[in-house]
C-alpha cells in the first residue's frame, strides 16, 4: 500500500509539474519593450530614471569604476541630466527574453545631447523581471563611437635640457580638431599651444589633403616617408602643387597662403614656434567648425 501511494504521489508531483503554464515569450517582450521606453522618458526626472534600476544594480559608466547600486545611480544620473540642454535617447535594435521569462536583455544605439557637445554610441542591457511582475535593468553597460582622446603630449624639456626619442617611444594619437579627421599626430617637443618651439609629426592616409590655409608664424616641413606634396594659393589645385619625396623640405613664411596632401601614405615633421594656428582660407573647410 505504501507503495502504491508513492507511486501515486509522485505521478501528482508530475501531472503538476507538467501542467505548469509556458511562458509567453512574445507577452513578455512587448511588456519589456513598454518599460524600456517608458524608461527613457524618464530621463529628465534622475530619481524615477534610477527607479528602473535593481536595488544592487551596476551602472558601467566608460572610463571609470561602475556604479553600484540604485541610489548611487541616481546620483550619479543627476550629475549627468543637470547639465544644459541635456536630452537622451536610445534605439532599440535588438531584444531577448530568455527561455524562462525571467531574464531579458536589449541592446541598441544611444544618442545623448548637452550644450556645446554630447555625443553617440552603443550599449547592452540586461533586465530580470521582479517579484511584482516588472522588469528593471539589472546591468547598464554603455560606451562612446567617439574614439578616446589623444594621450596629453610630453611635458616640454626644462630650459637646457635634451630629447632624445626612438621612433617607438613615440606617442601618437588622432590629429587635432583642427585638421581633417583620419590622420595621426605626435608632439616630439614643446607645446604647440604655447609662444615656444615645438616640433610635431604629422601620418597620412594616401589621398589625405589639408584645405588651403595659412599660420600667423613661420612653418618648417620635412618629408620622413611617402610623397607629400605642398602648393600656394587659396584653392587646392593638385596639378600645380610641387611634390616632396622622402628628405623634401619646405619653409612656408607666415600668413602664407597654402594647401597640402599626400600623394601616397606619408608622414612629415613640422617645427615652428606656438603657438600654432591654422587659419582656414574658407572658413567652411575648418574640420573643427559646428556643421550645420
Amino acid at each position: 500500500m505504501r507503495t502504491c501511494v508513492s507511486i501515486l504521489s509522485a505521478a501528482a508531483v508530475l501531472f503538476v509539474s507538467g501542467c505548469k503554464p509556458s511562458v509567453d515569450l512574445e507577452k513578455e517582450r512587448s511588456a519589456l519593450l513598454a518599460t524600456d521606453s517608458e524608461w527613457m522618458h524618464s530621463a529628465n526626472d534622475a530619481s524615477k530614471f534610477a527607479s528602473y534600476y535593481t536595488a544592487d544594480a551596476s551602472f558601467d559608466v566608460p572610463g571609470a569604476p561602475a556604479v553600484k547600486g540604485q541610489a548611487a545611480i541616481r546620483d550619479t544620473f543627476k550629475q549627468l541630466n543637470s547639465a544644459p540642454g541635456f536630452a537622451l535617447e536610445w534605439h532599440v535594435v535588438q531584444s531577448k527574453v530568455a527561455a524562462g521569462g525571467d531574464i531579458a536583455y536589449t541592446t541598441g544605439t544611444y544618442q545623448l545631447k548637452v550644450t556645446g557637445g554630447g555625443e553617440k554610441g552603443k550599449y547592452v542591457t540586461v533586465w530580470a523581471k521582479q517579484a511584482d511582475g516588472n522588469w528593471r535593468v539589472t546591468d547598464d553597460i554603455f560606451n562612446s563611437d567617439e574614439p578616446p582622446p589623444p594621450p596629453p603630449p610630453p611635458p616640454p624639456p626644462a630650459p637646457g635640457e635634451h630629447t632624445l626619442l626612438a621612433p617607438t617611444k613615440l606617442t601618437w594619437g588622432p590629429a587635432p580638431p583642427v585638421l581633417p579627421p583620419g590622420a595621426k599626430f605626435a608632439v616630439l617637443s614643446g607645446d604647440p599651444s604655447k609662444p615656444e618651439p615645438f616640433t610635431v609629426r604629422l601620418e597620412m592616409p594616401a589621398g589625405y589633403a589639408v584645405a588651403p590655409h595659412w599660420h600667423p608664424t613661420d612653418e618648417h616641413v620635412t618629408v620622413l616617408a611617402g610623397t607629400f606634396a605642398l602648393g600656394m594659393g587659396d584653392t587646392l589645385n593638385k596639378a600645380a602643387a610641387t611634390e616632396l619625396p622622402v628628405g623634401g623640405y619646405a619653409l612656408l613664411p607666415a600668413k602664407m597662403h597654402h594647401y597640402a596632401f599626400a600623394k601616397t601614405a606619408a608622414t612629415v615633421q613640422v617645427h615652428a614656434t606656438g603657438p600654432f594656428v591654422i587659419n582656414y582660407v574658407n572658413p567652411a573647410d575648418d574640420p573643427s567648425r559646428p556643421k550645420n
